[in-house]
């Protein structure tokens, strides 16, 4: 049955809300928004409304509430699981909080920060590092993400280690709710033991029960030592001991330790500008360890140096660098980050964002890789990301030659095959890039009943009509 389009006049009285200035309708303007990082999802939007205040916001909610008008929240557009693009619909309006880009306020003495929804990532830092403060979330799409969808998604990134991530970044958030009503719950406050926490029902939830329009962030002391290096190791297994013995010696110095395979460093220097491969001889497997210290740059060289010469003398390390200057800790971070990106001239790549207990990462590599290249032989595996939390980034780029087409209708046989093991390992299917559309219909099938029943219930209290994001994280039809 075709779906009718909104009337003409309730568009109109969205437009009128924002102004038409604020408001795009050109088809060619819009479809960029329709469409995802990866491809996957494209949808459908006659508007696309850019509030340029919480009032604003809550006017849309009322009227799309009214209405039945469905709603697609949208920051910076860089998720990876179709949670930020709307159906097929063409009923959905996206709401773009591009204009809500504001520093609020910024308090250095009590180390946080208050900001829009729509303040891009990037400028946070900045805006940090302009009181010599830190804001720690770093990703490879930080110039472009917003942190209203940094904390929809609970964002990660690289320094989830020493920092945590978004839930763990916020004190407090500013939220329009499906009716239009404004919860101000922007509290400054480490310490607030009053009833349920509001907050934590917002972060992650994808858009889904309301629209982050403010938050008050958390700051830390910048760092006054930094160091970072790169090391050839032999197996995951040798990584994880290198990683224990960083632990053990740097303690809440060791910001961050990612591993990576040699196809990703060949990946890298194949395809991204101006990225070479730091070593002189091929290693199986690398480690980027990144070393931060409150007191001294002579602390955190003492650290990664020590650290290194344990590593040679136990013969776990076969060969290593220690960036000689900031550019190089850029470079080095450079070809971590550009992972990605750099396996998509290698034609298609089927994508895993998954966790498992650290100890575990050795043993669900071994696996995986034994059952996907079983299941499609010739397959090339790009396993890279955050050993020191668990978040493994288990990408697989299509055997040389391979039809893109055909190996990408693979995917989710490839995903069952991963995420059974993942699973057998009391891992996740989402570390941190959320479950949008992508995940949806597997997460209701892995989570015991009575969870996605808790999950149901919540989002029909908060969006009866389900008008928040429909068909993202949860079904309730």
């Amino acid at each position: 049955m075709d779906i009718p389009a909104l009337p003409s006049d309730v568009l109109e009285r969205f437009v009128a809300i924002v102004g038409d200035s604020n408001v795009l309708r050109d088809p060619a303007d819009i479809a960029p928004r329709l469409i995802e990082n990866r491809g996957l999802y494209q949808g459908a939007s006659p508007l696309v409304l850019k509030p340029g205040s919480t009032e604003e916001v809550s006017a849309i909610l009322t009227l799309a509430s009214e209405t039945g008008t469905p709603i697609v929240p949208q920051t910076g557009n860089t998720g990876l699981v179709g949670g930020q693009v709307p159906g097929s619909s063409g009923r959905e309006l996206i709401v773009s909080l591009e204009r809500m880009n504001r520093i609020r306020d910024i308090d250095p003495v009590a180390n946080i920060l208050v900001a829009d929804g729509g303040t891009i990532l990037a400028d946070v830092q900045q805006a940090a590092g302009g009181v010599d403060r830190l804001f720690p979330l770093s990703l490879a799409s930080e110039g472009s993400s917003r942190i209203g969808g940094n904390l929809s998604t609970n964002a990660g990134g690289t320094a989830v280690l020493a920092y945590g991530n978004m839930r763990q970044l916020c004190l407090g958030l500013e939220v329009v709710l499906p009716t239009g009503e404004i919860w101000n719950g922007l509290r400054r406050l480490k310490k607030d033991n009053t009833g349920y926490d509001l907050r934590d029902l917002f972060i992650g939830a994808e858009g889904t029960l309301g629209i982050i329009t403010g938050a008050v962030l958390k700051l830390f002391p910048k760092p006054i030592g930094h160091q970072v290096a790169f090391v050839g190791l032999a197996s995951p297994a040798d990584a994880l001991r290198l990683f224990e013995k960083a632990s053990n010696l740097c303690g809440t110095a060791l910001t961050g330790f990612e591993l990576m395979p040699r196809i990703g460093i060949e990946f890298t220097t194949r395809h991204i500008e101006g990225v070479r491969d730091p070593l002189s001889e091929p290693c199986p497997w690398y480690a980027l360890i990144d070393i931060s210290t409150s007191d001294s740059a002579e602390t955190a060289e003492t650290m990664v140096q020590a650290l290194l010469e344990w590593g040679f003398e136990t013969g776990l390390v076969r060969d290593g660098v220690i960036a000689a200057s900031v550019a190089q800790q850029k470079a080095l971070w450079h070809m971590r980050e550009s992972m990605s990106d750099a396996q998509k001239p290698e034609g298609g790549s089927i994508k895993h964002d998954i966790s498992v207990p650290v100890s575990s990462i050795p043993a669900f590599l071994a696996q995986a890789d034994r059952a996907v290249t079983a299941a499609m032989p010739g397959a090339r595996i790009c396993a890279f990301g955050h050993l020191g939390d668990g978040n493994i980034h288990y990408n697989i780029s299509q055997p040389v030659g391979a039809d893109k087409p055909a190996f990408l209708a693979r995917w989710s046989d490839i995903n069952a095959i991963v995420h059974g093991i993942v699973l057998s390992l009391d891992g996740s299917i989402s570390a941190e890039h959320g479950i949008g559309q992508l995940k949806r219909d597997e997460l209701a099938r892995i989570r015991p009943a009575i969870e996605i029943d808790l999950m149901r219930r919540i989002k029909r209290s908060f969006d009866p009509a389900n008008i928040m994001n429909p068909g993202k994280v949860i079904s309730i039809d």
